[in-house]
């Protein structure tokens, strides 16, 4: 379930009730954790976060955090221990043994089939079918993976063990361990003497079996297995001695993981010289020299940092933006910065024919904003704005005007259809005024559907204009969302504008708050992320009270230029469902 990245919906810290509801929701769960257990599981004083997550499959997931370390997630009102918990308490739940070679292939997303499984002297657990479980290899009791038993144990034995065993959700080293702080597992050996010396051939047998029978289901079920990585050159090590490799250069289990590990400062830098040419090369225009370095920063270089990173100078070994340019202007000649105002420094001058930046090849998709995306993972679709119409529904006063076309109370109407039917009703009725065509007569159906009481012997006959503004009026005002490729959604009343607004945090501090960006399709966490990269300042997403299905995003300072820019320009949604872009700062010198 956590092969692939997963996308982080919400984080926020856990209510006091919520608090002691999980604690009672993990005694039932796990009645074995004694009341001890419980409360260093869950303590009352320390924070604990709620973290609600999409899995690349769609899957809503809730995370509970102690620690910055996921401690159970909750799939479809379930709660599941992560490894971190089990590796505390590996007796937590019944365990099935396997062999070191078959780890990586639970990694990449298989679920554990029973010719992989070792059954000790004293047997296989009892479990019944979609039973809690967990992994672990022969030479090590920490487990290393989560899930449910696909069958029963009476099942497996009577199938003589073949097919699948369980069905994993959450193993050491996928996403799920790598949100924590990826700690190993510890080394406790197994009581079975007999299991840890078992003979290196048998072992490659079994797990030509697992392969054999991995194969074979996933003919059966194509689409339900996820395809293994190759496993090619993996030694039979215990976990304890995987725990020592780890920091070596030489293991190729995780590259990425250990690039973010290994040096760090050679990799921001590079990054910072891959941004720093892509801006040079795609973004800054002659016109634009003298640019102040910091605009240059802000508008073209971070724009340019590939998506899933995130540009930080303060992790260079530059430290400083100053310190950069002028190593790109000394040791590689490309500009030439200039302090033109005391204390403000600007890139003057640009050396386009530089053969280092002539040979650079702008990487493909690097734009963050390059097409406005939503959804992480697989499969990101472009954002197109949804189409929104203004509808009306027929409501009771109005049914007897409406009768002749066969709609009734609650029919939802386009404006011009509801034009054309009153059209037809008067030419059917003859109510056009004889001497002057701009006027309609009035009826006694038209008198009990658009006039007031105080009007009934007044008026007897009205403009055109007059009337189907009189009969829109008095209709139910409905709206029509359609998103590309989905079916139209209709909702009574008015559809809420996009809020932006601005709060005070503190005596001086000013915060940016944005709301019902959910109802234009638009994903909080991935707008938020999208103004970070283009302000450079911290945001979070903070639940609606009263609101199930949404949140709003907080981002530091008065963004809402920003944010106007980013909800017209980018996502190309209509000012008319903008609320707020009048509250940004005006420009101007100060006095």
């Amino acid at each position: 379930m956590f092969a692939k990245p997963f996308r982080v919906k919400s984080n926020t810290a856990i209510k006091g009730s919520d608090r002691r509801k999980l604690k009672a929701d993990i005694s039932a769960a796990f009645p074995s954790l004694s009341a001890d257990e419980l409360s260093e599981l869950v303590p009352n004083k320390e924070e604990l976060n709620v973290v609600k997550i999409y899995a690349h499959k769609g899957d809503a997931v809730t995370l509970y955090v102690l620690h910055k370390n996921p401690l159970f997630f909750e799939l479809e009102k379930r709660l599941y221990p992560t490894v971190y918990v089990l590796w505390r308490y590996p007796a937590l739940l019944p365990t099935f043994r396997t062999w070191p070679p078959v780890l990586q292939k639970l990694i990449g997303g298989a679920d554990l089939m029973l010719p992989g499984v070792v059954v000790p002297s004293t047997g296989l657990p009892d479990l019944k079918q979609g039973s809690c479980c967990a992994v672990a290899l022969v030479s090590n009791r920490a487990p290393v993976a989560v899930g449910t038993a696909a069958v029963s144990s009476a099942e497996m034995h009577s199938s003589d063990m073949k097919g699948r065993g369980v069905c994993v959700l959450h193993t050491y080293m996928d996403n799920l361990w790598a949100f924590g702080d990826k700690s190993g597992p510890p080394s406790l050996p197994d009581a079975e003497s007999e299991v840890q010396r078992v003979d290196e051939e048998e072992c490659e047998v079994e797990e030509e079996e697992f392969e054999k029978c991995l194969e074979e289901e996933k003919q059966q079920s194509p689409g339900e297995t996820v395809t293994d990585q190759a496993c090619s050159g993996i030694e039979e090590l215990s976990l304890a001695e995987q725990e020592e490799a780890k920091g070596e250069k030489g293991n190729e289990e995780d590259e990425g993981n250990q690039d973010d590990q290994k040096m760090p400062q050679e990799i921001m830098d590079a990054l910072l010289l891959q941004c720093f040419l892509h801006a040079l090369k795609s973004k800054v225009k002659k016109s634009e020299l003298p640019l102040l370095t910091s605009t240059f920063l802000r508008n073209h270089m971070f724009s340019c940092c590939p998506s899933g990173k995130q540009l930080d100078i303060k992790k260079s070994s530059y430290k400083k933006l100053s310190k950069f340019l002028q190593a790109m202007q000394q040791q590689h000649s490309l500009v030439r910065v200039k302090e033109l105002t005391k204390g403000v420094e600007s890139i003057v001058e640009v050396d386009w024919k530089n053969q280092e930046l002539r040979a650079f090849n702008i990487p493909e998709e690097t734009d963050v904003e390059a097409a406005p995306v939503q959804d992480g993972g697989d499969g990101e679709t472009p954002y197109h704005p949804p189409e929104i119409t203004t509808l009306y529904s027929v409501s009771a006063r109005l049914e007897p005007l409406f009768l002749d076309a066969n709609k009734r109370k609650g029919t939802v109407l386009q404006p011009a259809e509801v034009r054309n039917i009153v059209t037809e009703y008067v030419k059917k009725n003859d109510l056009v005024d004889e001497n002057n065509k701009n006027y309609v007569t009035i009826n006694p159906t038209l008198c009990d559907c658009l006039l007031e009481k105080s009007e009934y012997q007044e008026v007897e006959s009205l403009k055109w204009d007059d009337l189907f503004s009189r009969t829109m009026g008095r209709m139910q005002e409905c709206y029509q969302v359609v998103f590309p490729g989905q079916a139209p959604i209709v909702k009574k009343g008015h559809i809420e504008p996009i809020d932006i607004s601005v709060a005070s945090r503190g005596s001086n501090k000013k915060v940016t708050l944005i709301k019902n960006l959910e109802v234009y399709g638009l994903d909080p966490a991935v707008v938020a992320t999208a103004l970070q990269h283009r302000v450079q300042a911290s945001s979070v997403l903070q639940p609606i009270p009263g609101s199930k299905d949404k949140v709003l995003v907080q981002i530091q300072g008065n963004q809402i230029h920003q944010v106007g820019n980013l909800l017209l320009d980018h996502y190309q949604i209509p000012r008319k469902y903008i609320q707020g872009l009048d509250k940004a700062p005006k420009g101007g010198k100060k006095k």
